[in-house]
């Protein structure tokens, strides 16, 4: 921490300047980087050579968010890491296991209030999200991480924060899966992409809660709004299927995210001077919105151009993919 605190203030354009640490400096920012998990950690060395160095008045982005101290499971990666374990585990395993000779259970109650409660919490959040810079004053460019304490800069650190809790709220999905043994949706997409978020996602939050990297946040919101309404409409039962003829625009409907999201984040490729503090969060947030974007133009191309039925890992392996077996 010492030697954070000897950064020298330095005159700027834009509050930009062109500045080359000590290596004192730079050991030292290692070091507390290194803190998070443990002084033994070579993780430090991982994230160091990825992140540009910003000078004043945003060296504060040097340092660990101190903003997010407090909120629970962002002291250390430790817990999150153990709760996605645990639930690898028992989605894979001990959970099929458990089921193997018992009759599924009728979740259809519960199931109910746990999609429209997923749609009023991602409401929230979109909203949160927008009125925390997305609607207030983000140019949809380069919007860099405000690290100050303003009404505003801590709203939206508890905007990605909320985001960042909820992607555990949504592990329940596939264990939902497991109890009522619909063990064919619990492929390794499916668990990979539950898994990775939330565990990606804390270092957002301890390192970067704001500026261009939360637009997926903010996209992905607002999907699962409609998404799950989807999803409670059919756990009310057949009575309710008639309302459900959009059921085909879903697909769409996270073809465009996808699109979106990797469109968004690659600006940061071609613009000048963009002094968003840490590029390597948006390298990842491209190759994952890239990556899902060629799954499912792969499941749209043989699906609704080819009229075949795609693979069944991609069938059901997609994100929320929408299935009858999530409303059974």
């Amino acid at each position: 921490m010492n030697g954070l605190k000897t950064l020298p203030e330095l005159s700027a354009v834009d509050g930009v300047s062109a500045y080359t640490p000590t290596s004192l400096q730079l050991s030292a920012l290692s070091t507390e980087i290194g803190d998070i998990f443990g002084k033994e950690s070579g993780y430090s060395n991982l994230l160091f050579p990825f992140r540009r160095i910003v000078p004043s008045p945003y060296k504060d982005c040097l340092n660990l968010d101190p903003r997010v101290d407090g909120y629970p499971l962002m002291s250390s990666p430790l817990p999150q890491t153990l709760i996605i374990g645990a639930y690898i585990y028992f989605v894979t395993n001990l959970g099929p296991k458990f089921m193997e000779n018992r009759k599924p259970f009728d979740l259809r109650q519960i199931m109910v209030f746990y999609n429209f409660g997923v749609v009023a919490l991602s409401i929230y959040m979109t909203y949160e999200f927008l009125m925390s810079g997305w609607a207030t004053g983000y140019s949809f460019r380069c919007d860099i991480v405000d690290y100050s304490r303003s009404p505003m800069a801590l709203r939206m650190v508890r905007a990605c924060w909320l985001y960042y809790f909820s992607k555990f709220i949504e592990l329940l999905d596939t264990v939902f899966f497991v109890l009522r043994k619909k063990n064919a949706q619990v492929t390794f997409l499916h668990v990979f992409h539950h898994s990775i978020m939330p565990w990606t996602w804390w270092f957002g939050v301890k390192f970067a809660p704001g500026g261009l990297g939360t637009f997926h946040g903010m996209l992905n919101c607002i999907v699962h709004v409609i998404m799950y309404t989807y999803y409670g409409l059919c756990s009310l039962g057949p009575a309710y299927h008639k309302y459900l003829w959009w059921k085909k625009h879903m697909t769409t409907i996270q073809l465009i995210q996808f699109i979106l999201v990797t469109v968004h984040i690659e600006q940061i490729y071609f613009m000048e001077n963009c002094p968003y503090q840490y590029p390597i969060f948006m390298f990842i947030i491209w190759l994952y919105g890239f990556l899902f974007l060629i799954l499912f133009l792969h499941f749209w191309y043989h699906a609704y151009t080819k009229g075949q039925r795609p693979p069944k890992h991609m069938k059901n392996g997609m994100h929320n993919g929408i299935s009858k077996n999530k409303a059974e």
